[in-house]
């Protein structure tokens, strides 16, 4: 049986789209913006009845799994040194999952997905490829980090790496560890811009339920963060593009 079309709710009349109300936040022309996403889409049943209703509350942000398995693909334990190829990757319903998201306008997460469940989406040419919080495997072999592989197809799509603020996703020792160096978050800035263009890179974070480096704090030591992407070679066009611009492109290709 043909599953039935998922619709989104009708826009009021006059408006000029889901960007449109971030670009207004941005600009102090309306109060603070957040987008709404979910780590983990185990809120919304295989059969993706809950989905369209998710979006009428504002959803435009979906990763089909945190760290686990579930009814849609199999996410990444946290393991060092370690592939992100491990387990099966997308099911049928995780299948249907990202192609709804795409008729909906809801950007599809890849932080946290395995490698398998990453080529399945790429292979469904959804749009931008997006991993929100993660780093370059290269630097830290953990397997929630993205291999040269991985980051070569996103920079092909247009998409873009957040990095990740997590100590142990920074740090080639792989150590939970409070006392690290923010540089360390512009050196796998600097890498995937090296392999892939600075367009395709962005700030990731991940302040919740993560250490982070202890110099860096809150979102208060972003300016910090800024500081150490100019010491590693990022120019301020190139800062700009990574704390705004990047992303501001790659919603407005998904929230169509």
């Amino acid at each position: 049986m043909r599953p039935r079309p998922l619709m989104p709710p009708p826009a009021p009349a006059g408006y000029c789209g889901w960007i449109a109300d971030v670009d207004a936040a941005l600009d102090g022309d309306s109060p603070p913006a957040a987008v709404l996403h979910l780590e983990g889409a185990e809120a919304i049943d295989p059969g993706l009845d809950a989905l369209a209703h998710w979006h009428a509350a504002g959803l435009r942000s979906v990763g089909p799994v945190w760290s686990r398995a579930n009814a849609f693909a199999t996410g990444v334990q946290f393991a060092f040194p370690a592939s992100p190829d491990i387990g099966p990757g997308l099911t049928e319903p995780g299948m249907r999952l990202v192609r709804a998201c795409v008729e909906l306008g809801i950007l599809v997460d890849l932080s946290h997905l395995n490698e398998a469940g990453f080529w399945d989406v790429a292979r469904l040419e959804p749009g931008p490829l997006v991993a929100s919080h993660s780093g370059a495997h290269a630097i830290c072999a953990a397997s929630r980090n993205l291999t040269d592989a991985q980051l070569d197809a996103i920079g092909a799509s247009g998409g873009l790496v957040g990095i990740v603020f997590a100590t142990v996703f920074l740090r080639p020792d792989f150590a939970d560890d409070a006392d690290t160096p923010i540089q360390l978050i512009a050196e796998h800035a600097r890498y995937v811009a090296d392999r892939i263009g600075f367009e395709h890179v962005a700030l990731g974070s991940d302040f919740d339920g993560a250490t982070i480096p202890g110099e860096l704090g809150d979102v208060a030591g972003l300016p910090k963060v800024l500081a150490a992407l100019a010491e590693a070679g990022f120019d301020d066009a190139e800062i700009a593009a990574i704390c705004w611009h990047n992303w501001r492109r790659v919603l407005d290709a998904w929230w169509h």
